[in-house]
């Protein structure tokens, strides 16, 4: 039998949904109501949201953050299906913010138990990781992995270009499974 595949999946915009967590802190601080939907229709992330956010950008050192972000759709069944087919990892940066590194470790304990503690890279850079598929939502992380990229569709990322994009965990399943 042939040795799995190692893929790597980063957490913030593409398990957790870290992106509506930004904005539910921004429409509150800014007295506004923002969807992720009415942003991707227009360009008030990069004029408005983008120019402003370092406003708010301090909230997410605030405990709980990475802690109670939802998880995306569909990411817990496609995920267990994912770690059936590959050797799955979750590579996340979590140095950044100092509560990150404990909350997205119970945050992946509460959500996806089956990922052994063993395949959790909470690290500071993302260039180490050698492996065969990564799903991320940067480009800075996309471009510096060797081999097969899917870049998860986000709204700060909507005018990126040159990896393939998914937009969903169905999509995820349809490319891998």
């Amino acid at each position: 039998m042939p040795e799995k595949k190692i893929l790597f999946l980063d957490m913030d915009d593409v398990m957790a949904d870290a992106g509506q967590g930004i904005l539910d802190i921004y429409n509150a601080h800014f007295k506004t109501n923002h969807t992720k939907e009415s942003l991707a229709q227009n360009t008030l992330w990069e004029e408005e949201i983008g120019a402003n956010y370092l406003s708010v950008r301090n909230q997410l050192h605030n405990p709980g953050f990475f802690r109670n972000l939802a998880v995306k759709d569909d990411a817990i069944e496609v995920v267990r299906e994912l770690n059936e087919k590959y050797n799955v990892y979750i590579a996340s940066a979590a140095m950044e913010f100092p509560n990150s590194l404990k909350e997205k470790h119970e945050w992946l304990e509460e959500h996806f138990p089956f990922i052994h503690w063993k395949n959790m890279i909470l690290c500071g850079d993302k260039s180490i990781l050698k492996g065969d598929i990564l799903i991320d939502d940067h480009l800075k992380n996309l471009s510096v992995f060797d081999g097969q990229t899917l870049l998860f569709d986000a709204i700060h990322n909507v005018k990126t270009e040159g990896h393939q994009r998914v937009h969903n965990w169905k999509e995820v399943a349809d490319v891998l499974l």
